[in-house]
């Protein structure tokens, strides 16, 4: 909105013409959506914590999480709020994967909303049906993989390509795309919920792919750097940049008062919508296996769950203390801040990984 209203004035006045810049907006989206986040935030978990929505902690878990009963949660509608009003601001809303992206966010996030909402205020200990949760997340998932298969213009927006291989893109087809982005979008936003199981985890790791991502998406949108970068170029993909940024502004922001110990707890509302955020964007600029990698903290902690389960249907043993692995850690007698700040340093450094691979091609 503010893009358009600069680009009106800047035929008035070349001063405007600045705001044509992505990488000013990206900076301003960042800043706006820190902003708003510590502005709301308070009054968000005061309103929470007065109608008595607090998060409900599992009998079988660790019980150095029985004082976190009663903590404020769905705090992760203020993330997605900040995320829509940062981007509606400062993005050309003429692009369509700036709206695709808003509704995976938003639909992903009514669906955890209604969950959150089943969990805590009518007291449904076991909030929505899983197969129907999934059956909602599979029916976004699929829309939107169709979307932009549909609405795709160049064979690069549909290709499989390998990193480390500049020359190596597989042509998937209908099927082929809409299944590997379906499995991105909703294999991310169930991914990113099995890790919100400690203060913070979660968030800073989503920021720091948002961020990186949306490097590769400015990379993609821009047909010389894609060329010189040996990337898919995806015409329109560096608006993203914006989305990415309000995105890594917001969590910044949510983590100000979800850092340990925690003042408010994201819920399904925000685990659900920011992986499947993640999943979209790495779907459109093409780096399915770099995001995979950046998130490896994401992959790592779903992965422990179903090897776990696995292995107690098959053996009757479990690998795990308990599983996601973040649990297992705490068992063993690490502390949770211990926990939280080395699952972020393998986060950072994954993220670096995949970031080198703009130049290992």
């Amino acid at each position: 909105m503010l893009y358009w209203i600069a680009k009106l004035l800047s035929a008035h006045h070349t001063t405007f013409h600045v705001f044509s810049y992505l990488t000013l907006r990206a900076i301003l989206a960042v800043m706006t959506a820190l902003a708003m986040s510590l502005l709301i935030g308070p009054p968000m978990i005061a309103w929470l914590s007065r109608y008595q929505i607090g998060q409900v902690v599992r009998d079988d878990g660790p019980r150095t999480h029985l004082p976190k009963a009663g903590t404020p949660t769905m705090g992760g509608a203020l993330i997605i709020v900040v995320i829509v009003v940062s981007t509606l601001l400062w993005a050309d809303l003429r692009n369509r994967f700036v709206w695709i992206t808003l509704g995976v966010t938003l639909g992903f996030g009514l669906i955890g909303f209604y969950d959150d909402y089943l969990k805590l205020v009518v007291r449904n200990s076991k909030g929505l049906i899983p197969r129907k949760k999934y059956f909602y997340q599979s029916v976004l998932g699929i829309g939107a993989a169709v979307l932009l298969y549909r609405t795709a213009h160049a064979p690069a927006e549909t290709d499989f390509f390998v990193p480390f291989i500049k020359s190596v893109h597989l042509p998937l087809g209908g099927i082929g795309f809409c299944a590997l982005a379906y499995l991105m979008i909703v294999g991310m936003s169930n991914a990113v919920n099995l890790t919100d199981g400690l203060d913070g985890l979660a968030i800073m790791p989503a920021a720091m792919v948002a961020g990186a991502l949306g490097v590769f998406a400015y990379a993609s949108g821009n047909a010389i750097f894609a060329n010189y970068l040996s990337i898919p170029a995806i015409p329109q993909a560096g608006e993203l940049l914006i989305f990415c940024s309000a995105l890594a502004g917001a969590g910044l922001g949510f983590l100000w008062f979800n850092s340990y110990p925690a003042q408010v707890f994201m819920g399904d509302i925000g685990a659900l919508s920011l992986g499947a955020a993640l999943g979209v964007i790495a779907t459109v600029v093409r780096q399915e296996v770099v995001a995979l990698v950046m998130g490896g903290i994401f992959v790592l902690e779903t992965a422990s769950v179903i090897l776990q389960v696995a292995s107690f249907k098959l053996t009757g043993r479990r690998i795990f203390r308990m599983a996601p692995i973040h649990h297992h850690f705490e068992l063993k007698g690490w502390a949770e801040p211990k926990v939280i700040v080395r699952f972020w340093i393998i986060s950072f450094l994954l993220v670096l990984a995949g970031l080198s691979t703009l130049k290992l091609r």
